[in-house]
Order: C-alpha cells, then sequence, then structure tokens
C-alpha cells in the first residue's frame, strides 16, 4: 500500500510532470502539423484519408534531405515536398477527375506504406543511419518557467514555426478572402462558382497544402523525435489527425489544444516509468486509440463537416 501511494506520489514529481509536457509536445507537433494541413482541406470540401501516407512520404524524403544535405531545414523542405507529391496524386484523381475520395485516399496510404518501406530496404538495406540532435532554440526568460519553461520554450524552431501557423491559419480563416474562398469550397461551392472563383482550384490549392503539412509533420517524426526513418513508422497518426481536425470543428486552435493533448497519450509510457510504476505495454499501445474511441463519444456529434465535404463538384450541377 504504501508502494502505491509513493508511485502515485511521484506521478506529480517535476522530472515526471516535465516529461510529460516535453513527451507530449513532441508527439503531439507531428499531428499538429497533419490535422492543420488536413483542417485546411476539409474546409474546401475535400477528406483526404492518404494522410497516413503522405506523412509517410514526408518522413522518407524528409530524413533523406537531412541526413545527405546535412540540414534539418533542408530535410524540412524535402518533406514538404515528398507530402505534397502524395497530395498530387489527391487533386489530379479527386478534384480534378471527381474520384471517389475515400477510396483514392486509402490507396495513397496504402502506396506510402509500401514504396517508403521498400525504398528503404534498397537505400540503406538493414541498417538505419541515425541523425544527430536537433538544434534548440529557447525563448529567453519564458524557457525558465518551471516545468512549463523547459517543455515549451526550448524546443527546434520547427516547433515555434507550428504555433505560428496555427495563428495565421485562424487569422485568415476569420479574416481574408482565402478563409471565406475555402469555407464556400466546402460549404457552398456553387455559390463560390458564380462569384467567379474557381472551386477546382480552391480545393487543389487546399489539397496540396495539406499534403505539405502531412510530410512536414512526418519529417518531424524522422528527423526530430526519432532522429531516424523506419517504415511503418507514422503508426496510425495521418488517421488521428483526421479525428483531431473533425473534432476541432475547423478552429486552428482547437487543432493545437487537441493535438498536445493526443501527444501526451503517446507519451505518457515514460512518465510513468519515470515514476516507478509499470504497466503493461500493450495497454500503454492502446491508449491513444482510447483517448480517440472516448474523444469521439463525447464529441463526435459535435464534429465539423462542410456539407460539400468528399462530395465532387461538377460545374452546373446544383
Amino acid at each position: 500500500m504504501i508502494l502505491v501511494f509513493a508511485s502515485a506520489a511521484n506521478i506529480f514529481s517535476k522530472p515526471v510532470l516535465t516529461s510529460l509536457l516535453v513527451g507530449g509536445l513532441l508527439a503531439g507537433l507531428p499531428l499538429m502539423f497533419t490535422a492543420l494541413g488536413e483542417t485546411i482541406s476539409e474546409r474546401a470540401g475535400v477528406l483526404n484519408l492518404g494522410l497516413e501516407g503522405m506523412m509517410l512520404a514526408g518522413a522518407y524524403t524528409g530524413f533523406l534531405g537531412a541526413y545527405y544535405l546535412h540540414s534539418a531545414t533542408v530535410g524540412f523542405v524535402f518533406g514538404a515536398l515528398g507530402g505534397m507529391i502524395g497530395a498530387l496524386f489527391m487533386v489530379v484523381l479527386c478534384v480534378w477527375l471527381g474520384l471517389d475520395q475515400i477510396v483514392v485516399g486509402i490507396a495513397i496510404t496504402l502506396a506510402g506504406e509500401g514504396l517508403t518501406s521498400v525504398l528503404q530496404g534498397a537505400q540503406f538495406g538493414t541498417t538505419y543511419p541515425r541523425l544527430g540532435a536537433p538544434t534548440l532554440a529557447s525563448i529567453p526568460l519564458l524557457d525558465r518557467i518551471p516545468v512549463v519553461g523547459p517543455s515549451l520554450f526550448n524546443q527546434p524552431p520547427i516547433a515555434y514555426v507550428c504555433f505560428v501557423l496555427a495563428g495565421l491559419m485562424f487569422w485568415a480563416f476569420r479574416s481574408t478572402n482565402i478563409g471565406l474562398n475555402l469555407k464556400a469550397a466546402g460549404e457552398k461551392p456553387e455559390a463560390l462558382d458564380a462569384a467567379g472563383v474557381s472551386v477546382i482550384a480552391t480545393r487543389s490549392w487546399a489539397a496540396l497544402a495539406t499534403g505539405a503539412l502531412a510530410g512536414v509533420g512526418g519529417a518531424y517524426l524522422s528527423i526530430v523525435a526519432a532522429g531516424v526513418f523506419t517504415p511503418m513508422m507514422t503508426q496510425g497518426q495521418g488517421y488521428m489527425a483526421i479525428v483531431i481536425a473533425m473534432l476541432a470543428r475547423g478552429k486552428p486552435i482547437w487543432v493545437v489544444g487537441a493535438s498536445f493533448l493526443f501527444g501526451i497519450s503517446l507519451s505518457i509510457a515514460t512518465a510513468l516509468q519515470l515514476a516507478g510504476i509499470n504497466i503493461s505495454t500493450d495497454l500503454i499501445n492502446m491508449l491513444p486509440f482510447l483517448t480517440i474511441m472516448v474523444a469521439l463519444i463525447i464529441f463526435g456529434r459535435r464534429a465539423y463537416l462542410p456539407p460539400g465535404l468528399a462530395v465532387p463538384y461538377v460545374r452546373g450541377m446544383r
């Protein structure tokens, strides 16, 4: 009994809380990038079930860029390009040709999983080269805040880019014609067309932006979080990002909060180990998916789904 109380007390210790916050941010940022991208495409009426494949493409190409060119920044650019290549298939097959977005999205995921695994094996065989530790950028004074400071304000520069991006999206959605056009493309595409704005072009750019952000999310996994590319390393995070985007109801700030909470569920194993609590690995691996199911049960009815989501637009049809 004493050991139980001691372990419970350790959960609230500074090292454990710091580990939980750091781990939550580390695991949540790939979700955050990808879910922000999905928010853009869903707002425009494109349901992108290929996020998992795009994340893996970004993780592989991002790792190659960082490994061979010795630059994390180049790696993230390569990751964005890798994700956009996957998104290009979504644009051509779904936005331009009007094929089923769900079927094409699943095909992109399967292709991304298979191709990246084959290419990794052809490139490196059975070896898994690693990258060096990422460069951190701290925010003076804020990084000294107990518990929160070291976890939130001493991160790789790409982490701050993600938060800035969420703020820019919040502003753009509310205050710019871009945000208005995206919303119209998902809710009233015929009205957008009547206003002289191309629905096809709007949805195409939205889908490409989604692919780029999913690729950056995947690149974050291989460059920062793991420092190595391994096949299937996303482990379903692309699907989690879709759920986060839907539950966030098209609001980027909600995406940030939800991604961080889901990131904590992904990293809780390390915190429990520091607290001296031993729990089955199988149970720990189930936590993110249990979190998803609980979130869907509680908030699923309030999810944001534009009327035109996954519906091909044909000019002149109502």
